[in-house]
């Protein structure tokens, strides 16, 4: 049992000092209003910034004149939580109470932050949404709380939200680099090579602080360790890491092919297996598996995936250095933040040309993508191009994009228009 003395200085301790002082901005899209009877709950890969977003939005709840009284946070992971029961999660909220007594007529702003750590969190969670009253936010590993667990486990009764490492508009915010549509030359430069360190390194926020290959490993290992190993009771831990390496250097990933390649190499694994090893590292946001446009859902279901990482810095520490593959991944994480990861495939013609992204609206093609880093060269150019005029006709679709590393330009073939944009136009979204 937590006693009663630690409980108030949780409490307190928090009331006096509510969030830290050195917070930078990041693009929220949490709303601080909840729908009646719900919960908001904040999922995302490990160390991608949950608790800082839970952070931000206490100063932006203060910010806006409530007062800090009314707002409680608490850290499940925190040592002086270690082995709470429900019992004691249960006695937190009427010490509050006790310690607020006017709180009990007022709408409070519960945050509970890595919440899978209390045995029965579900059931406390919604007896607190019963209570009325209280907008409670909910965050934890993502090897705990997924989508589909909150989903089943809180009965509708949450609102998801999916916090990612860093955007390129966030990383230059982390290190201060200002900009706007007119840019002097030293601002260009200085935007140029952010972009090289976000290109090679991702996004993870610690990375901008400290070592960033030492903190990627220790992430990845961290990971693998507690989101896979320990949650799924993983034996094989050799074949999970030649997975993930060979997922990081894959174009398109099929399994039927890497179990005869571990098959060859005197590896003993059955298919299904490896098909739920896929499944886990996608439920833990690691990866992202994306199918062949078909206007057939079944069809597309049964197609050979493309896999992009949530961050590039997993694909670096992993002996990615292809500049190509690291600027199509950084493209596809940018293009999930705008559109969800059910609107995003990619699509081949009959005679195997590729078009990068195919992004739909509705049962509609809403614009093509091809991603290349080197369009300079004339024989490159040529391919790009006609596989996105191919599509085109294909997908009756005229929005036609190439992003380049830094070519710009537009183009006009026949009756459609093929737009050249440099990536850090693209992803700071200037015209």
């Amino acid at each position: 049992m937590i006693s009663r003395d630690t409980l108030i200085r949780l409490i307190k301790d928090f009331n006096e000092n509510p969030y830290p002082s050195d917070l930078k901005e990041r693009s929220l899209g949490i709303p601080l209003e909840i729908p009646l009877k719900r919960a908001i709950s904040i999922i995302g890969p490990r160390r991608s910034g949950k608790t800082y977003m839970m952070f931000l939005l206490i100063r932006r709840l203060i910010e806006k004149g409530v007062k800090p009284n009314r707002i409680l946070y608490v850290n499940f992971e925190s040592y002086n939580l270690i082995g709470a029961k429900l019992s004691d999660a249960k006695r937190l909220v009427d010490v509050y109470f006790e310690i607020y007594p006017e709180n009990r007529n007022r709408k409070v702003w519960f945050f509970l932050d890595e919440i899978q750590n209390l045995e029965g969190w579900e059931t406390f969670v919604r007896s607190l949404i019963d209570k009325g009253g209280i907008s409670i936010y909910i965050s934890g590993s993502s090897s705990k709380l997924l989508s589909r667990e909150i989903a089943t486990q809180l009965r509708g009764r949450t609102i998801s939200y999916e916090i990612y490492p860093l955007s390129f508009n966030e990383f230059l915010d982390f290190k201060e680099i200002r900009f706007d549509e007119f840019l002097s030359s030293r601002d260009r430069s200085r935007i140029i090579n952010a972009l090289n360190e976000y290109l090679e390194w991702g996004g993870y926020p610690e990375t901008l602080l400290f070592d960033k290959e030492k903190i990627l490993r220790e992430i990845l290992e961290v990971t693998i360790q507690r989101d896979l190993i320990e949650r799924y009771k993983i034996r094989n831990e050799k074949i999970l890491k030649i997975l993930i390496r060979a997922l990081a250097y894959s174009k398109e990933f099929s399994v039927h092919k890497f179990y005869n390649f571990l098959k060859s190499s005197g590896y003993r694994i059955s298919k299904n297996t490896l098909y739920n090893y896929m499944e886990m590292l996608s439920d833990i946001l690691v990866i992202f598996p994306v199918r062949k446009f078909f206007s057939s859902y079944k069809k597309e279901e049964r197609s050979i995936p493309k896999i992009y990482f949530v961050d590039n810095g997993l694909l670096r520490i992993q002996g990615v250095d292809s500049r190509s593959k690291l600027m199509e991944n950084l493209v596809f994480m940018h293009l999930l933040r705008d559109f969800g990861r059910n609107k995003i495939s990619y699509y081949k013609t009959i005679n195997g040309q590729e078009v990068d992204f195919v992004i739909r609206e509705n049962s509609r093609v809403k614009q093509l993508i091809q991603v290349c880093y080197g369009i300079e060269d004339f024989n490159v150019k040529e391919r790009e191009v006609k596989s996105l005029l191919r599509a085109s006709r294909d997908l009756s679709c005229n929005n036609l994009l190439i992003i380049t590393y830094d070519y710009e330009d537009v183009e006009r073939i026949g009756n459609r228009k093929i737009i050249f944009k440099p990536l850090w136009k693209w992803l700071l979204k200037i015209n």
